[in-house]
């Protein structure tokens, strides 16, 4: 395949998973119609299928990109680097998702509350290998002092439960608020959020995330 021919591909894959992801936020997987993906991304059916033979290989996709999404730098970090930066790093990014990107967020807690029914067993063992990673490097900043002895699951659990309830919970934010949260309302939850989080764990705010 040339190169104009591989970047076309990748355009049009983009489309259709951004499509899919309104499509799917709204429908839920059985309700979900790959005609309507394809009406919404302005492509023929049979092109969507050309990319993703079924709907269930498209919702994987999916899934997939939600989950590289959210690890984003998080993915790459390791115990040389300062936790306070890396944490508060990672803090901000899912924050950011939740702004702009929530559909993605209730797609993936949607899978999970319905006890995640339609993940391979290889999407599963992939994630949990990420999360084992994930978990030592935590585990080291820990045995070296430079982080309050803690469970690192329950610090990234924790993480994700509050950074993805901007999201999830949008609608009763909004009613309890009496308005939708905007950008600075999110730029004053990310800067609180770091400082629970970081205060808890024993580390110094880094200055970009103090008011």
């Amino acid at each position: 395949m040339k190169v104009k021919e591989q970047n076309i591909a990748k355009q049009n894959k983009q489309k259709i998973l951004a499509a899919a992801e309104k499509e799917f936020s709204l429908h839920g997987f059985k309700g979900a119609r790959i005609q309507k993906i394809a009406d919404r991304v302005g492509l023929p059916k049979t092109n969507v299928l050309y990319y993703f033979k079924t709907k269930e290989i498209l919702y994987l996709a999916l899934l997939e990109d939600i989950l590289s999404l959210w690890n984003g730098d998080f993915d790459n970090a390791t115990s040389d680097e300062d936790p306070a930066s890396v944490l508060a790093g990672y803090i901000a990014d899912k924050m950011e998702i939740s702004r702009t990107r929530p559909e993605a967020s209730k797609i993936f807690a949607m899978e999970i509350i319905n006890n995640a029914p339609n993940l391979s067993d290889f999407f599963r063992n992939q994630h949990k290998e990420w999360m084992e990673g994930r978990v030592a490097v935590i585990q080291e900043w820990i045995d070296k002092d430079q982080l309050k002895s803690t469970d690192p699951y329950a610090l990234l659990f924790h993480i994700w439960a509050t950074t993805q309830h901007y999201s999830d919970f949008a609608a009763q934010i909004t009613g309890l608020k009496g308005q939708p949260m905007y950008k600075a309302d999110f730029t004053k939850a990310t800067k609180n959020l770091v400082a629970f989080i970081l205060t808890g764990c024993g580390l110094s705010i880094p200055e970009s995330y103090r008011d």
